[in-house]
């Protein structure tokens, strides 16, 4: 019966993941609304989770039985990656423009504290 209850749990922490990741993969970029951080701790939660379930599972069990499924998680999860990888990075480069734009708004043709203090080399 343990087994039985096992397998169960990790199918459906397996679809549970897989959905989270589809759905980030559709939203990411695209939906301002989109919550990443919470997305983010949902995955790790699923990740942790099945790191707890096969750690009591026989490896030649979770080959036979969820390798199909394991197969397309990971496919996802490159995806996945990917994509985060990239909303980082125009996250970045927003945040420089920002970043030079107040800079620039700074440097309005006044002079600054810093330019008048006298340095000894």
């Amino acid at each position: 019966m343990e087994h039985v209850s096992n397998d169960y749990r990790i199918k459906t922490v397996l679809g549970r993941l897989e959905m989270i990741i589809d759905n980030e993969n559709h939203r990411i970029g695209k939906d301002p609304e989109f919550d990443l951080k919470v997305s983010n701790a949902h995955k790790s939660r699923c990740l942790y989770e099945l790191t707890m379930l096969f750690r009591d599972t026989d490896p030649r069990e979770i080959a036979v039985t969820y390798v199909e499924q394991m197969h397309s998680l990971k496919k996802k999860l490159a995806v996945n990656a990917r994509r985060v990888e990239a909303h980082l990075h125009a996250v970045r480069a927003v945040a420089d423009i920002l970043r030079n734009a107040v800079q620039d708004a700074d440097g309005d043709g006044t002079y600054s504290q810093e330019q008048f203090l006298y340095r000894e080399n």
